[in-house]
């Protein structure tokens, strides 16, 4: 991967559809914000499986090759396009994209940036937006979360299934069922919820059994194929599944291309008749395309409020330098990371 002076305004870019060796690191020009925006230093941002997935070509919406990727910073504003009067340059923000945010500069609409509280560090900063919002957007905006509702996490170790967890302990839900790998068991445990081992206990079976045959009333599912097919089979009578990704479509290196492209073939076709029947949805969410900025902003801010609180806290598994990018790829491929995997740009 090229090496850029640290000084020199760079961005990451996908050069093509391919392995993480597709990554590079590129000079631009530095950006100039317009009325209504700002421009932020970066410090830190987020690495989302969508990432990983718009470079293996598989993720839609994407730009086209070459392209920047990256929904969320942190960092400095150190601009101030005209008539923004909210912001002042120097002061700490996180700010959600929607793309080319793994840049050491970036423009924002002010819509989409958030001053951070002196406590909060720019790491856990940038770990928040998408994770959490994602978590929030599918349990509390589309899934109406009661206290009384049941849960099941797909990956939860993840950097979204950590965020929901902890959404779930926030909203008092004391029935959450995570799976992960088992080694993983313990961060699911932590906040609250029961761990199933991916890899040794069957998932069905186990939430048939602790809910006496009736399913769960949410189920956040980022994986597809076989395993968002398999989930409906444990979905209560109106119950919703969120479908926020395909990892099953990744390869890894345990996992070739073609059995990962055999795996998403496997994602099953609804019948919308035998849904009506039970009253059930299936929601697809991708917060990179969603355009509401009110919405948005709300949940943002109570997410934030939350960290305040101390009742949220982003779980950061790893930072890699920039530079480095391909590695933290390879690493969220082959589902080693519990939590969130940043870049660092300063």
């Amino acid at each position: 991967m090229t090496r850029i002076r640290l000084d020199m305004p760079r961005r990451l870019v996908i050069t093509k559809a391919g392995s993480p060796s597709v990554l590079d690191v590129i000079e631009m020009p530095m950006p100039e914000p317009q009325a209504g925006e700002v421009r932020v230093e970066v410090h830190f941002a987020g690495i989302n499986f969508a990432d990983t997935l718009m470079r293996l070509g598989f993720y839609r919406p994407r730009p086209p090759f070459p392209f920047t990727p990256g929904y969320e910073v942190s960092g400095i504003i150190d601009s101030l396009g005209k008539g923004v009067t909210e912001f002042e340059v120097g002061q700490r923000v996180v700010a959600a994209m929607s793309n080319g945010g793994q840049a050491s500069h970036v423009i924002a609409a002010v819509s989409r940036v958030i001053p951070l509280p002196d406590e909060m560090s720019l790491e856990k900063a940038a770990s928040m937006p998408v994770t959490y919002l994602t978590a929030h957007h599918m349990l509390h905006h589309l899934g109406n979360l009661k206290s009384t509702d049941t849960v099941l996490i797909h990956g939860g170790a993840g950097g979204v299934g950590t965020a929901a967890l902890q959404l779930c302990e926030w909203a008092g839900i004391d029935k959450v069922w995570a799976t992960a790998s088992g080694h993983k068991a313990d961060i699911i445990k932590q906040y609250g919820g029961i761990p199933i081992d991916r890899h040794n206990q069957d998932f069905v079976e186990v939430i048939k059994q602790a809910t006496g045959g009736r399913g769960v009333d949410h189920i956040l599912d980022p994986i597809s194929g076989e395993n968002l097919k398999r989930s409906l089979k444990v979905l209560a009578m109106g119950g919703k599944v969120y479908s926020f990704g395909m990892s099953s479509a990744a390869p890894s290196s345990k996992r070739s291309l073609l059995k990962a492209y055999l795996a998403w073939r496997k994602t099953p076709k609804l019948d919308p008749m035998k849904m009506m029947s039970r009253n059930q949805g299936v929601f697809g969410v991708h917060m990179g395309t969603w355009d509401d900025e009110v919405v948005m902003a709300s949940q943002l801010q109570r997410i934030l409020q939350g960290v305040k609180d101390g009742v949220l806290d982003p779980v950061i598994d790893s930072i890699f330098d920039v530079e480095d990018a391909d590695k933290a790829h390879q690493h969220i491929h082959d589902a080693k990371n519990i939590g969130k995997v940043l870049l660092r740009f300063k």
